[in-house]
């Protein structure tokens, strides 16, 4: 690639070429609601394989990673570069699994906070689509408390010894690397005694349990990590520093689709919700005449509409430095309530399909198991209750909510035993 950076025009171009000629069109598919149990284990992970090939033909087209820098395999263009190939990737195939978490946030953490080695041998990897990644954050006993974190790393010579466990990774089973939050130090208050690793999925001492939901979906797994070893070379940060990675990891995670890292078709809701927008929705159940669904109708497109502006400006703001990185957790917060609605508003306009359907409903199809579902856009990636403690705190500078462990050393604060 040239110093000098492509025209948009170029740009637009050379994207729209590149996916007529090489990007199959988009299906929509039934299974990318909230969750759903709609494929076999051997057709995800067809999709899977598609999807590392679709991302290695990005690459080689030099459409990978538009705002990374080119010394780690990127473009090192703008985040206007990325939106144009985002409405030309519109209607077709893309890589989907490779946008969350291993672009934003994982990648996004790695190029801030890792060593030149550890971006020389990861971030081209990704762009080629050979190594897809996971956050290794949540634990059974730390619900959105990330920093209390009881996995643990020992020092031992020159390797770290991880022992503990993780939980709700979605698609830890078909991956390939995880950022590890373990905790290093009992002796100093929870925020300070964390340091992040970088380890194969597949390492000795690493069982992937899947997690069976109620609608037969097995896309989360919980990890035992049983004394897994890493090298020191693959810790990310300082020792004991790993809630400065931390907290810039919930930034890089908050700002979503909306990080100048992620390429996600314009249009494309597949993995935010309900795979059939409601217009559609009114029109299988017969009532796109109905008054009261037109204005439901009308609402669901209004917060999509406000939902994008809000993207645009929020992140804007952050890239220029005229709103707190903080601010991303307005995204955050919208987007999980929105989504709610939404999908409320898709049940309401299935009317009795929604509770019971048949195969033949087509877009009714699986709208009541995305209702019952509708609150995991409000846990997934971070709570929304966390977000507007963010919000109100780091952004609106309100008093901080008081808490008990505050400079109390870790192992002295008060847990609940184990069952």
């Amino acid at each position: 690639m040239s110093t000098e950076m492509e025209d948009l025009d170029a740009f637009r171009a050379r994207a729209r070429a590149f996916a007529t000629a090489n990007l199959r069109p988009a299906k929509r598919r039934l299974t990318v609601g909230l969750l759903r149990n709609a494929r076999t284990d051997e057709e995800e992970l067809a999709e899977v394989a598609r999807e590392r090939e679709v991302q290695r033909m990005l690459f080689d087209a030099d459409l990978a990673g538009i705002c990374v820098p080119t010394t780690y395999g990127g473009q090192g263009l703008s985040p206007a570069h990325q939106r144009v190939l985002n409405e030309e990737l519109s209607d077709r195939e893309y890589p989907e699994r490779f946008q969350s978490p291993t672009f934003a946030p994982i990648l996004a953490v790695l190029l801030e906070f890792g060593s030149e080695e550890q971006k020389l041998r990861h971030v081209p990897a990704i762009l080629k689509g050979d190594e897809i990644w996971m956050q290794f954050l949540s634990e059974p006993s730390g619900g959105s408390d990330v920093a209390a974190a009881l996995t643990t790393a020992v020092r031992d010579g020159d390797e770290w010894v991880l022992n503990g466990s993780k939980v709700w990774t979605t698609g830890a089973w078909w991956s390939d690397w995880g950022l590890c939050l373990a905790r290093t130090n009992w002796d100093v208050p929870k925020h300070r005694g964390l340091t992040v690793f970088l380890l194969p999925i597949d390492r000795e001492g690493i069982e992937v349990h899947r997690i069976e939901m109620l609608n037969g979906s097995k896309e989360f797994c919980q990890e035992f990590l049983s004394d897994v070893r890493v090298p020191d070379a693959d810790r990310v940060g300082e020792v004991d520093q790993g809630w400065t990675v931390g907290t810039r990891w919930m930034v890089h995670e908050r700002m979503g689709k909306n990080s100048p890292f992620v390429t996600v078709p314009v249009g494309n809701t597949g993995t935010e919700g309900a795979s059939t927008p409601v217009h559609a929705i009114a029109a299988k159940a017969g009532r796109t005449d109905d008054p009261r669904a037109q204005d439901l109708v009308g609402e669901a497109q209004m917060l999509e509409l406000v939902g994008d502006a809000l993207k645009r400006r929020v992140g804007k703001g952050i890239m220029t430095r005229t709103m707190s990185d903080q601010s991303s957790a307005v995204i955050r917060l919208f987007a999980g309530r929105a989504m709610v609605r939404k999908t409320t508003i898709a049940f309401d306009l299935a009317g009795a399909t929604g509770a019971a359907w048949i195969d033949d409903d087509d877009d009714l199809v699986e709208v009541g198991n995305d209702y019952l579902m509708r609150q995991i856009s409000c846990i997934g990636g971070g709570t929304t209750e966390m977000a507007a403690n963010v919000i109100s705190e780091r952004v609106l500078g309100m008093p901080r909510e008081r808490t008990l462990d505050k400079d109390v050393p870790f192992r002295d604060v008060p847990r609940v035993a184990p069952h």
